[in-house]
């Protein structure tokens, strides 16, 4: 294998890499490239695209709270190696290394005068919104005065190595002030690693009508309403997301090896304490049987 095959490989692995888990995929990368120049330099798009898609969040140098770096953030028409995202919270547009993941240089963006009142209204909604909902999540929202819509962008992110499980939740809505709509998607991915290697990753997509007396109201109740419909979708998918789970428990897996053992009869694990080895053990092999 040549080192471009071996580059996109690599790149290919990161591309898929599990929430919170991208830095172990590129160390365990780095024995296919065996050169670390080459590696960063080869990796640097797979990384940026998986930096933009999965909504990577950042601090910035200046704020006290963190922000996402996403193609709604990308500031159009700068190129790859010099671009810039905004962060709309902070009035603040700032560089982003996607191989180290930090933020640099700072600088003051004015808002649009005519979008800003609803933009900070979904603002104050959203973060009342996450408060509520999504514990230590980090919410986004941006304005697009040329095509009078607004982008909110919801993730969250969940790390628990220790216990071998990792996930991250992904929520992006396009409120279209014109057309009266909202579209939307929210993308999970959920990978449980213990004894094995599972993975979910699952996508909604919808589109929900806006009621004129919602695009027409002040900025604070028409942020409020748009939340309210925001919350609703979310409540019915994730309320989805837990009967398909139940379902899996109690068909899919089930299906995969038997709940008992072949002598149909439930293991006394209260007994199991009691089992001298050798002998008993060995007189009690049927009640273990073959799961």
């Amino acid at each position: 294998m040549d080192s471009t095959e071996r580059i996109q490989a690599a790149s290919s692995f990161l591309l898929q890499s599990p929430p919170g888990e991208i830095n172990d995929v590129l160390n365990d990368v780095r024995t296919i490239i065996s050169d670390d120049d080459l590696l960063q330099e080869g990796v640097l798009p797979a990384l940026r695209e998986y930096n933009i898609a999965q909504f990577i969040t950042v601090d910035v140098p200046g704020t006290d709270h963190q922000s996402i770096v996403s193609e709604a953030a990308r500031i159009a028409g700068e190129e790859e190696d010099e671009e810039r995202f905004v962060d709309p919270r902070s009035k603040t547009s700032f560089r982003f290394d996607h191989l180290t993941l930090e933020a640099s240089d700072p600088q003051e963006v004015e808002p649009n005068e005519d979008t800003e009142p609803l933009r900070a209204a979904l603002e104050t909604s959203a973060l009342t919104y996450l408060s509520s909902h999504y514990h230590g999540g980090v919410s986004a929202v941006f304005a697009t005065p040329e095509s009078n819509q607004f982008t909110v962008q919801i993730v969250a992110n969940k790390y628990n190595p220790s216990n071998f499980w990792a996930g991250r939740w992904r929520s992006e809505y396009i409120i279209n002030l014109d057309s009266h709509t909202i579209t939307g998607k929210v993308l999970v991915n959920v990978h449980y690693y213990e004894q094995g290697n599972v993975q979910l990753s699952t996508s909604h997509d919808l589109s929900l009508s806006l009621p004129a007396a919602v695009v027409t109201s002040a900025p604070p109740a028409s942020a409020s309403k748009i939340f309210a419909l925001i919350e609703s979708e979310e409540t019915k998918y994730q309320t989805s997301l837990n009967d398909s789970y139940h379902e899996m428990g109690e068909k899919t897996f089930k299906g995969l090896r038997r709940a008992l053992p072949m002598t149909r009869q439930k293991l006394d694990w209260d007994k199991v304490l009691g089992y001298k080895l050798g002998a008993e053990l060995a007189a009690s092999k049927g009640v273990f049987g073959n799961a």
